[in-house]
């Protein structure tokens, strides 16, 4: 016939434990969460000091666990933190009450205060504490909000139990008094400066749309220059050779219709030094001039990038109509800091400053566009010296 197994002796448990582990030596021989014993012991302090001695009594009479490993997590683990704050919260009422009933406590205006700090710390330890990170479940994505109200939940319990006891003490009143004055001022305030404030943020949100608009003109200007305007230059060069014709309309075609459904253009290199090939290649091939790119380092393009790659693919196609004939040089070089881009010819050369008004190619297709990205471009150029185009983008 089988024994059944003798309970374990009740022990300390240090390992466990917070100051000498008695609450943690009782709670694994009842069976119960660490936190419900520990608040029973601060409530019973509160008592004349009882909770105090009983816990030195413990500490001398409960010999120490020394094998005592980590708590097998029995505690609760099917349950919720909700149930843990509810019983602490019981546990404390029940022993304010007991007090109250032997003489030992009388104050009404402290004991759901207690009760309700009691609960809400109960639930804030548990959620802190009784779940490391390292076992905190992967899985669900709704896990983080179901902490977050239970640490709500606690942080209001306690938040009313602070309420609760100015209010019972009648401190609550002056804080009213103070509070109603700030939302007195603050109401008339508002309402004074209410259509001020009202009117600026209009004109505000009028200038920031405007001036958004006005960059999205800019944009579609420039890359209409870029693109359309100089496809129908070559094809008043080209009228004697209606092949070529087609092909450039074609290709002109396919390029805006990727630019209209805001996709990449076919062929389009994803890298700075491809994409730059791919530019000269272009300008070589509709205006017939050699144009040379040395690249040092790489990156990958994005909206920034790829607007780098057409201001100096601009910049090429001046150097190839207005070069004299000569060969273009192209340097890129990707720094740390920036990436940088120079294109230069040796041609005839010209005065940046004498160029009208309604020309866009230099303007809008390369300067404006750089500094509306966030870069800057510098042309250096004088009659009979050739040209430089600085490009400059921080990464």
């Amino acid at each position: 016939m089988t024994q059944a197994a003798p309970a374990p002796a009740l022990r300390r448990d240090p390992a466990n434990g917070i100051v000498a582990g008695v609450c943690a030596g009782l709670a694994r021989q009842l069976g119960v969460d660490p936190i419900v014993v520990r608040v029973a012991f601060v409530a019973a302090a509160f008592a004349g000091g009882l909770g105090v001695v009983l816990y030195g009594l413990a500490w001398l009479l409960l010999p120490e666990d020394e094998g005592a490993t980590v708590l097998a997590r029995r505690r609760l683990a099917g349950r919720g933190a909700v149930e843990v704050a509810l019983g602490v919260g019981l546990l404390v009422l029940s022993a304010l009450l007991a007090f109250r009933a032997l003489g030992l406590w009388s104050s009404d205006a402290v004991v759901w205060p207690i009760v309700l700090v009691a609960a809400g710390g109960a639930l804030l330890w548990r959620e802190s504490a009784a779940r490391p990170a390292a076992e905190a479940p992967s899985g669900p994505a709704a896990a983080p909000a179901k902490v977050a109200s239970r640490t709500g939940l606690g942080i209001a319990l306690v938040v009313g139990a602070g309420l609760a006891f100015l209010a019972a003490t009648g401190a609550l009143s002056a804080a009213r008094n103070v509070v109603l004055s700030v939302l007195v001022v603050a109401a008339v305030l508002a309402i004074i400066f209410a259509p001020w404030i009202v009117r600026l943020a209009r004109s505000l949100a009028a200038e920031r749309g405007e001036r958004i608009r006005s960059e999205e003109r800019a944009e579609m200007a420039a890359h209409l220059h870029d693109s359309v305007l100089q496809t129908l230059a070559l094809v008043q060069q080209r009228a004697d050779d209606p092949r070529t014709v087609a092909a450039l309309a074609r290709r002109q075609e396919r390029e805006l219709r990727a630019w209209l459904s805001r996709r990449a253009a076919p062929g389009t290199a994803s890298r700075l030094s491809g994409a730059l090939e791919g530019a000269a290649s272009e300008v070589e091939r509709d205006h017939g001039v050699a144009v040379e790119v040395v690249a040092v380092g790489d990156a990958d393009l994005d909206e920034r990038g790829r607007a780098l790659v057409a201001a100096a693919r601009e910049a090429m196609v001046n150097a190839a109509k207005f070069g004299g004939g000569s060969p273009v040089d192209v340097y890129a070089e990707v720094a740390d800091g920036a990436v940088e881009v120079y294109v230069r010819d040796r041609g005839p050369g010209f005065d940046p400053a004498a160029v009208p008004a309604d020309r866009r190619g230099v303007r809008e297709s390369i300067v404006g566009r750089m500094e509306r990205h966030g870069g800057r471009a510098a042309v250096r150029s004088a009659p009979g010296e050739g040209t430089e185009v600085e490009l400059a983008l921080p990464r």
